[in-house]
């Protein structure tokens, strides 16, 4: 018999920077430098909310007490599923929150990371918004035309934005970001953010500011410049494809051979049932509840995620508030996406849009 045959709760990790947010509202409370969670820094400007991190604690349930990463160790594929045999936990996944611009930057593919920077995983990701102001921007791909050879000297000069291709997203609006891809969010942005285990990341234009210890932040020019793929087409707007539920509804956001998400509204009790191939993950972002099995009920309110250990079997869904729920994972891409939208009809046009492979 498995040691998790319940759902299990992750504590969030707040992370300070100089382009987050003091208000964090209605997800989070937000930690000041006098409580304990604040604690861990000075500044409350709160810019991510870590919620699968390695330090992230399990707050109930055989591991409580023990972090992400202690519990990824000692259960591994007791803890992960069998598709994931690996110890160390398959996703990363956290909230952003941005004031500012974040800088200009880029991810290497594994490969490249496991050459340059031993010991670590590449970063392919995806945004997925939940609010935007009016005025909001990213900058996805560079504009068409732009080559290598100029960006040295245009990152140095901290002009980079001319050269790279601006978007306004929309709330529930979905990108992905294959490594080699250059980026950055803008000011005015909610968004839940889904990647590779890694925070693997090659900065290339700062715009010169002071980081939280008012001296520059570092560039990465020599790696960046190796990995960008200045080729790929920004990946954004992909279309919303939902289907109706006896619960609510089911939007399949996005896959990709290393993640999936979904969107799940539930407004009526919901049978559901663990994956013996793989844990799932649910972040609470609207609604109150409760999860219900064999072992009992745990109650379940906004700003929270839970992990659904492979051993947890049937349980129930029961929300006392609406509820709006993303369940990310390691996807089976054909059995989780493809085929049930093929038996909704969709044309494969549109399912290919949203497959990433």
């Amino acid at each position: 018999m498995s040691t998790f045959n319940s759902p299990v709760q992750l504590s969030n990790i707040f992370k300070p920077k100089i382009w987050g947010r003091r208000d964090l509202t209605p997800l989070f409370d937000t930690p000041d430098s006098s409580s304990e969670e604040g604690g861990q820094f000075a500044n409350p400007r709160i810019g991510e909310v870590w919620v699968t991190d390695d330090a992230s604690c399990f707050l109930n349930g055989p591991a409580a007490g023990m972090t992400l990463a202690e519990a990824s160790e000692k259960y591994g594929p007791e803890l992960h599923g069998r598709s994931w045999p690996g110890r160390r936990f398959p996703l990363l996944a956290k909230y952003i929150f941005t004031s500012d611009w974040l800088s200009v930057q880029v991810h290497p593919d594994d490969a490249y990371a496991a050459l340059h920077d031993p010991g670590n995983l590449g970063k392919c990701e995806m945004w997925y918004f939940l609010q935007t102001d009016p005025d909001a921007a990213i900058l996805l791909g560079l504009k068409p035309g732009v080559a290598k050879e100029p960006l040295p000297a245009v990152f140095k000069a901290g002009t980079s934005r001319d050269f790279l291709q601006s978007f306004r997203p929309e709330e529930g609006e979905a990108a992905f970001l294959p490594p080699g891809i250059v980026h950055a969010l803008g000011p005015g942005l909610v968004l839940f953010e889904v990647e590779e285990n890694s925070d693997l990341t090659y900065r290339l234009d700062d715009y010169g500011r002071p980081g939280l210890d008012g001296n520059p932040r570092p560039l990465h020019l020599e790696k960046g410049l190796e990995v960008i793929r200045p080729e790929l087409p920004p990946l954004c707007d992909l279309p919303r494809l939902e289907k109706r539920e006896k619960y609510g509804t089911r939007r399949f956001v996005l896959a990709s051979r290393f993640f999936a998400l979904e969107e799940l509204i539930v407004r009526h009790a919901a049978n559901f049932h663990s994956s013996p191939e793989r844990v799932e993950m649910f972040s609470v972002v609207e609604g109150e509840g409760r999860f219900e099995n064999e072992a009992g009920w745990l109650a379940y309110r906004s700003g929270e995620t839970w992990l659904i250990p492979p051993a947890a079997g049937r349980y129930r869904l029961v929300p006392r508030l609406d509820t709006r729920l993303l369940k990310f994972y390691v996807p089976d891409i054909e059995r989780d996406f493809r085929q049930p939208l093929e038996r909704q009809k969709i044309p494969p046009g549109k399912i290919r849009q949203i497959i990433f492979e």
